[in-house]
């Protein structure tokens, strides 16, 4: 989920939106000590959910915790 205030034209524009993600290999395991609640930063790429597809796909290269 994504939830950010941008500008556009010198006006402000609330954007949200939700958005499958996938995490592969090592980085998969430090999502087990990630506790519930925590704001995280994601570092990835957006790619179609399968070469036929329309959909994207978030896939996450690192994270971090957010204050």
């Amino acid at each position: 989920m994504h939830s950010s205030q941008q500008t556009e034209a010198n006006t402000k524009r609330l954007v949200e939106f939700e958005m499958a993600a996938i995490a592969a290999g090592e980085i998969s395991k430090r999502f087990m000590e990630i506790e519930l609640g925590v704001v995280m930063a994601f570092t990835g790429f957006l790619s179609r959910k399968n070469r036929n597809s329309k959909s994207l796909v978030f896939h996450i290269v690192e994270f971090e915790a957010t204050t």
